[in-house]
């Protein structure tokens, strides 16, 4: 907990704002949520009856005209405004939180994190799935090696969405960071590479089946990583019988996990990061995990999207980017995302 603390503004308040960002940086002392951007009447409505001591504004022109006041604003804002708005704001002075994706390209990313280091403020990127419980557990069986070497993970996000929700995405093409390899396919690679280490797509099927679709939204990527580890990713709205979340094939054994995380629809409804059953998966969805031909259940570890602001917190109360301590996630890392996606749409 800092002495001070971390004045914040959250830039956005649908779903990211309101469910990724706003709730944990409320529920930790070391931040204070004073200012919340959003335009639609309803969701200021909400966000004023949700969080009463924020000040509600309308756009990031009014969260950068109130910038010596804040110390660190957070980007839940579609894709396509993530460079610009990183920027503006690193230039007020602010430390920056950007949702994934970074940016749209890698060359914009790797302008932002370049401008981050000459002006000596912390810029990070929001991937969150580094602490879903599932993904949480397969980093546990795999620094324990009870899988032995590993061959092969499949990682898939399907769900059944035949209809775009969001507006800005039934319009976004994939060069507005519309999209689903832009969304939930930066958490996949994200995934991948901290698993397994670099890699290179070397099969790509980037698809739009949705009518309405002007990007994409069923995908399959291969990838071959330089530790040898082959990856499979998939990222669907079109299932109706989804694949599973992580499939893992090692010598000594194999993993595989149904579901989904449960942090997300616990804030959704209406629960707290804070309480006590946040976090904790249902045993009806505990993973398999297969050694000679026996099945044994493993209990899924806690989900603990709260880390990020911890460590964030404890970041900047060190000094910020002139501490050694290290960043929640280092934006080089969804650089690397970015260029994986690059190479991916290069090869369709």
């Amino acid at each position: 907990m800092t002495h001070t603390p971390i004045r914040t503004a959250v830039v956005g308040y649908g779903l990211s704002g309101s469910v990724f960002h706003a709730p944990f940086i409320a529920a930790n002392p070391a931040f204070s949520l004073d200012v919340i951007a959003t335009s639609d009447p309803d969701r200021k409505a909400k966000a004023q009856k949700r969080y009463p001591a924020a000040k509600l504004v309308d756009g990031p022109d009014d969260v950068l005209a109130l910038a010596g006041e804040l110390d660190l604003v957070v980007l839940g804002t579609p894709p396509a405004t993530h460079h610009p708005l990183a920027k503006a704001a690193l230039e007020a002075g602010l430390d920056v939180v950007v949702d994934k994706p970074f940016a749209v390209t890698s060359e914009q990313g790797q302008e932002l994190i370049e401008l981050a280091a000459r002006l000596g403020r912390v810029l990070t990127v929001y991937q969150n799935r580094r602490w879903d419980g599932d993904a949480l557990t397969v980093k546990k069986l795999l620094d324990a090696g009870t899988l032995g070497e590993i061959m092969r993970c499949e990682a898939s996000m399907e769900r059944w969405a035949p209809e775009i929700s969001k507006a800005w995405k039934a319009s976004a093409t994939a060069d507005d960071g519309g999209g689903l390899l832009f969304d939930l396919g930066t958490h996949l690679l994200d995934l991948a590479v901290q698993m397994f280490g670099p890699a290179e797509v070397v099969h790509a099927e980037i698809l739009a089946r949705r009518p309405q679709e002007h990007a994409d939204d069923d995908v399959f990527l291969a990838l071959k990583h330089s530790s040898g580890v082959i990856s499979h990713v998939a990222m669907n709205v079109n299932s109706q019988l989804h694949a599973p979340r992580f499939r893992i094939l090692g010598s000594k054994g194999g993993f595989v996990k149904y579901g989904i995380d449960p942090q997300e629809p616990f804030i959704v409804a209406g629960g707290l990061p804070t309480d006590a059953a946040y976090g904790v998966e249902d045993p009806h969805h505990y993973g398999t995990l297969e050694v000679d031909g026996v099945r044994t259940p493993v209990p899924t570890e806690r989900g603990a999207y709260q880390e990020f602001y911890r460590i964030l917190a404890e970041k900047i109360d060190d000094g910020g980017a002139a501490s050694d301590l290290p960043l929640p996630v280092d934006p080089a890392g969804p650089v690397e995302v970015l260029k994986l996606i690059e190479q991916a749409r290069a090869l369709v």
